[in-house]
């Protein structure tokens, strides 16, 4: 027998506002669609993006796009987290993932985790210019190319990995500043749109680049 709690019953301790803001689902969309949360809270955690699976415990490539609340700057915490008066900012609004967890009984988060996401492309198909070139970044940006990459710039393994690496960071961060200065797009939908900047998520891979003398190059 499955021993529930009771909800109402939370001690609003904020220990799951702090780890995160949840993922969507396409039952989420609305929440995007009439602007109770919009694209510029949110960060895409990219296909094939080693992150953390909160229900393995480890970390896991992203099978798909997993769009999620942005976090605070230098934090964890969800950015609509309260933490002086312990509560949700956009409580009535809250993701079905918020909904569904409880900290005390995880079946019904863990039954819908990883089930139905919400993607870009749910979100971006009726803007064809915009979604071409999310769409064109994935596949020029992706995973497939940048972890191995990465892996022989670490190891030293090929000289040409750097070079090969340090061109899909400069293409990266030139796109985001193309569609913000061309495309009139506000800056702070960027990690919607294409996922962290490949700079800081290099860091995780052991990786470090860095801007001298205008110029990108790696190392501490």
């Amino acid at each position: 027998m499955n021993n529930r709690t009771d909800k109402s019953s939370c001690r609003r301790c904020g220990t799951c506002c702090k780890k995160g803001g949840p993922a969507f689902h396409r039952r989420d969309r609305a929440i995007i669609d009439k602007g109770a949360i919009q694209l510029k809270h949110l960060t895409t955690i990219r296909e094939g993006e080693p992150a953390w699976d909160n229900v393995s415990g480890g970390v896991l490539p992203a099978p798909t796009d997993i769009i999620k609340i942005k976090s605070r700057p230098g934090g964890r915490a969800c950015v609509f987290y309260d933490e002086e008066a312990a509560a949700c900012r956009v409580y009535t609004h809250r993701a079905a993932e918020c909904r569904a967890l409880d900290c005390r009984d995880t079946l019904e988060i863990e039954s819908l985790y990883d089930k139905d996401r919400l993607t870009r492309k749910d979100l971006l198909e009726k803007v064809p210019w915009l979604w071409e070139l999310v769409e064109d970044h994935q596949q020029r940006c992706s995973y497939g190319l940048v972890l191995p990459l990465a892996a022989e710039v670490r190891d030293k393994a090929r000289a040409e990995a750097l070079e090969e690496l340090l061109y899909l960071v400069r293409y990266d961060l030139h796109l985001r500043q193309l569609v913000v200065e061309k495309g009139g797009v506000d800056a702070g939908m960027l990690d919607f749109l294409f996922g962290g900047p490949l700079t800081e998520t290099l860091k995780s891979l052991g990786v470090k680049i860095r801007q001298e003398a205008g110029k990108l190059v790696a190392g501490a």
